[in-house]
C-alpha cells in the first residue's frame, strides 16, 4: 500500500510530462495537468494495479472572472482497496470544451451536465448535454461570479391566472426598518414601550 509521498513519487515518474505541479494537502494528493492530457491521465489512475483509482467522487469549477483562464476544473478519484485520493485540476478558458469523461466513468454524466448547468462549460462527446438543476428557459448559470444573486426571474403561482408565472425580479425594500443598536442592549422601540407600560 502506497502511502501519498510514495503515491505522488510514483505518478510523477509514470507521467512525468503530464504533471505540470504536485503536492500534498490534508493527506490528499493535488496534482495540476495541462487539460488535453485529461483521458490519458485518468485512464493511467484507475487502469494501474498499483494506484485503483476506480471511483470518481465529484467533478467541480472554481470560476475566477479576472483571471484570463477563467474556470478551474476540478476531479476527486478515490481508491477504495488502498485508501488514497487525489484531487486534478486544470486551468480552462471562459469558451473552451473540456472532454467527456463518461466513457472513463460512467457516473460523470450527471456530474458534468451539473457543471454545464451551473458554470455553462460544455463538455465535448457528451452523450445528453443539457440542464440538470434549472428550469427549462432558464438564461445564465448560477455559479458564476458575474450571476445577480436575486438570479433574473422569480417563479411563483398567480392565484389570479391560476397558474405559475416567470417574472423579472422585484425587490422592495420600502418596509424594512433597521435598527444597528447591539443586540446586548435592546433596541429602542423596546425600551420605549416597557416606559409607556410602567
Amino acid at each position: 500500500m502506497l502511502n501519498n509521498i510514495d503515491l505522488e513519487k510514483k505518478i510523477n515518474s509514470e507521467l512525468n510530462t503530464k504533471i505540470s505541479t504536485s503536492k500534498i494537502v490534508h493527506s490528499t494528493l493535488n496534482i495540476t495537468i495541462e487539460k488535453d492530457d485529461l483521458k490519458n491521465v485518468l485512464l493511467f489512475l484507475k487502469t494501474n494495479p498499483d494506484l485503483k483509482f476506480k471511483q470518481l467522487i465529484d467533478i467541480t469549477a472554481v470560476d475566477y472572472p479576472n483571471k484570463k483562464s477563467r474556470f478551474r476544473m476540478i476531479y476527486l478519484l478515490l481508491s477504495h482497496e488502498l485508501n488514497n485520493r487525489i484531487i486534478i485540476d486544470f486551468s480552462l478558458n471562459e469558451n473552451e470544451k473540456v472532454f467527456s469523461i463518461t466513457n472513463i466513468f460512467p457516473s460523470a454524466n450527471w456530474m458534468e451536465r451539473e457543471v454545464f448547468d451551473m458554470y455553462g462549460i460544455d463538455f465535448q462527446d457528451h452523450p445528453d448535454l443539457r440542464r440538470i438543476l434549472t428550469d427549462y428557459g432558464f438564461q445564465g448559470h448560477p455559479l458564476r461570479k458575474d450571476f445577480p444573486i436575486t438570479g433574473h426571474t422569480e417563479v411563483r403561482y398567480s392565484e389570479e391566472k391560476k397558474k405559475v408565472i416567470y417574472e423579472p425580479v422585484k425587490l422592495e425594500q420600502d418596509y424594512r426598518n433597521f435598527d444597528y443598536n447591539s443586540p446586548w442592549k435592546g433596541t429602542e422601540y423596546i425600551k420605549e414601550i416597557k416606559k409607556i407600560n410602567e
